[in-house]
């Protein structure tokens, strides 16, 4: 095993996150197609509500809406959630849109 996952994209939590309910199906490299809720989604991660059998540092390849398939790695779990850091951040011109389609309740949305 390696030391853990190299991602280009630093730790920032900080970054606006945005609620959605939105279903997928991830591919797992070590289980294969896995069904996962994400609840909340940033330009450089996201957290589901359902980790299941997930692990610390375990990769998964996602499909977003405008964005397209996109690798994350697991970098914590609490609970049943589990959070996932994206292996680029998502650009402003993609993330925008993306949103609009994952949250189509204006309401819900975070300020711009």
């Amino acid at each position: 095993m390696g030391a853990g996952a190299q991602l280009s994209v630093t730790d920032q939590r900080r970054m606006a996150r945005h609620p959605v309910d939105h279903p997928l199906i991830a591919e797992h490299f070590r289980v294969g197609d896995m069904r996962m809720h994400v609840s909340n989604i940033s330009a450089t991660g996201f957290m589901i509500d359902d980790a299941g059998d997930l692990a610390r540092g375990d990769r998964v390849i996602i499909r977003l809406p405008i964005v397209g398939r996109i690798e994350a790695y697991c970098i914590w779990i609490r609970d049943n959630r589990a959070g996932f850091q994206f292996e680029r951040i998502i650009r402003p011109d993609d993330f925008l849109p993306m949103i609009d389609q994952l949250q189509p309740n204006p309401r819900l949305r975070r300020n711009r």
